[in-house]
């Protein structure tokens, strides 16, 4: 295929050239003269426009309409341009290239360009009207409008960006509110997931007090946003999370025993012990592993996503992050990168006040997240992550714009981490006892979505009681079991990384065990040497 590369060069005139190699177009000082040369003199254009390249690979036509639509130096010159073109054909006539820029159908003149289809950078500005300093000129980038005012963007808006809800504190729709309608079967499973979360995190909580596991980090009043989040995505798509997303492998099926195993890190937990507690991962649930370094999921979420462009999978990414991860340089770099791409990936950030101790006003200045999505040309919404319809209906309709268009999408979810960061620490030095009981009770996620499905006479106290009582028994038996299972051997310290261990591992391994041999006292007694 023949590569076209059209250059006017003033004031002397056009210049087109079709290359055999693409790798000919890299600089006009050093296309390749083995190719066909033309060159026309022309008239010398206006000052408004000095010089333009157009090179286009596979789509010269597009190349040679940017031309005409952005510096209008070709209208003039059709005759010429005619002549060149004619010029050309009869040097090559079995060229594809001329077809397509020299055929009948050549009425791309005055068309206005779709978006990407060139990479043109003008070197002297273009004004709407050809008077310098009226109206707008266009930019790479875009038509920017000019005004006789020095005014400076405000540092912040004057009404912060609204939130999306659809049920009150009542558990009832708000009026005139706009959701997706969720089934019964969907509601009350929903629901039972998302007190299947609750119980869980309390249980293994209070394993980690009583010195059964090591480290524990619990969802508590962020339920909804794991459990609503997933529900509303499909089986095929892609989970980046963070460390506070164990609903969303729940909801995908992910069983309280194989909770316990990894938080006991046994022989049966998929990483064989070599990570902390609540680092789940499941390959064949497409739930990443977990990393605690923070953010760092954000970037992989994106690659993952493009690659699904490129598949052309009918398929998203999903990334869950908090609001200390947007202070991270991975975010920054992952949006940008997602929307220059448009990559189907949706971005949730779980923005909950707090970043361990350090509360928002101590990270950022902006109007919270979503803000940020359209700073970075991100479609965004705010929701309240305390309200299940609402998550379910952002996210499902982020789903089917992330894959339809094409394009990344951000949901800022607002609510309040009503545990501690960890079992490591201690919120009440940083924030008010009382304000943390108050966000569990009268803000609770789980009682809203109850009171809700109750309403419609789709839940009962019987149901009630009968669910927390069987979770309960089933989690105890979980913990009972993991505990009993022996750890992974040693070996598994030194393996799963290189086919051959390097002599270096190899000496590691060896010098471990003899250290354990000599110190049996020092070592856990159920890890098989």
């Amino acid at each position: 295929m023949l590569t076209c590369a059209v250059i006017l060069l003033p004031p002397k005139g056009i210049a087109v050239f079709f290359l055999r190699h693409p790798l000919a177009v890299q600089s006009p000082l050093s296309l390749s003269l083995s190719s066909f040369f033309f060159s026309l003199s022309l008239p010398r254009p206006s000052s408004r426009a000095s010089a333009l390249m157009a090179l286009c690979r596979r789509r010269p036509r597009a190349a040679l309409k940017h031309a005409a639509s952005q510096f209008e130096l070709l209208k003039p010159s059709r005759p010429a341009l005619s002549s060149l073109i004619g010029a050309a054909r009869s040097a090559a006539p079995s060229s594809s290239v001329l077809k397509l820029i020299g055929g009948p159908r050549a009425d791309w003149v005055g068309r206005t360009p779709r978006r990407f289809e060139s990479t043109v950078a003008e070197k002297l500005p273009r004004f709407t009207n050809g008077v310098a300093g009226n109206l707008a000129m266009d930019f790479p980038g875009g038509k920017v409008a000019f005004t006789p005012e020095m005014s400076f963007i405000s540092e912040s808006p004057e009404e912060r960006a609204h939130c999306y809800r659809v049920l009150d504190e009542d558990g009832q729709p708000l009026a005139h509110s706009s959701f997706i309608q969720v089934s019964k079967e969907v509601a009350v499973r929903m629901y039972t997931e998302m007190v299947t979360l609750q119980t869980m995190d309390n249980i293994f909580y209070e394993a980690q007090r009583q010195g059964r596991i090591s480290f524990y980090v619990t969802s508590i009043g962020e339920e909804a946003i794991n459990i609503a989040s997933a529900a509303a995505l499909r089986f095929d798509d892609l989970v980046f999370p963070q460390y506070r997303e164990p609903g969303v492998l729940l909801w995908r099926g992910f069983t309280l025993q194989e909770f316990a195993n990894q938080c006991f890190g046994n022989r049966d937990d998929y990483g064989k012990g070599r990570q902390m507690p609540i680092h789940y991962g499941s390959n064949k649930l497409n739930y990443f592993t977990v990393s605690s370094t923070i953010a760092t999921q954000i970037p992989h979420a994106v690659g993952a996503a493009y690659s699904l462009k490129m598949d052309k999978k009918d398929a998203c990414v999903v990334t869950y992050f908090g609001d200390g991860g947007t202070s991270e340089g991975d975010f920054h770099a992952a949006i940008n990168f997602a929307a220059v791409r448009e990559a189907p990936v949706i971005f949730i950030c779980r923005n909950n006040g707090w970043a361990i101790s350090t509360p928002t006003s101590d990270q950022f200045r902006s109007d919270g997240i979503v803000v940020r999505g359209q700073a970075y040309g991100v479609r965004s919404i705010r929701v309240d992550g305390n309200d299940a319809l609402a998550m379910y209906s952002s996210v499902q309709a982020a789903r089917v714009m992330a894959i339809g268009e094409q394009r990344p999408i951000l949901i800022e979810a607002l609510t309040y981490r009503a545990g501690h960061h960890s079992t490591s620490d201690d919120s009440t030095k940083y924030r008010p006892a009382n304000e943390i009981e108050w966000w569990r009770t009268a803000r609770d996620p789980v009682s809203r979505l109850r009171k809700w499905i109750e309403s419609n006479g789709w839940w009962s106290e019987e149901a009630e009681s009968e669910l927390r009582s069987n979770v309960r028994k089933q989690l105890l038996h979980a913990i009972q079991v993991a505990e009993k299972v022996e750890k992974p051997p040693i070996s598994d310290l030194f393996t799963d990384v290189y086919d051959v261990p390097p002599s270096n591992l190899r000496e590691q391994e060896m010098v471990l065990r003899e250290t354990i041999k000599r110190y049996p006292q020092e070592y856990p007694g159920d890890v098989p040497v």
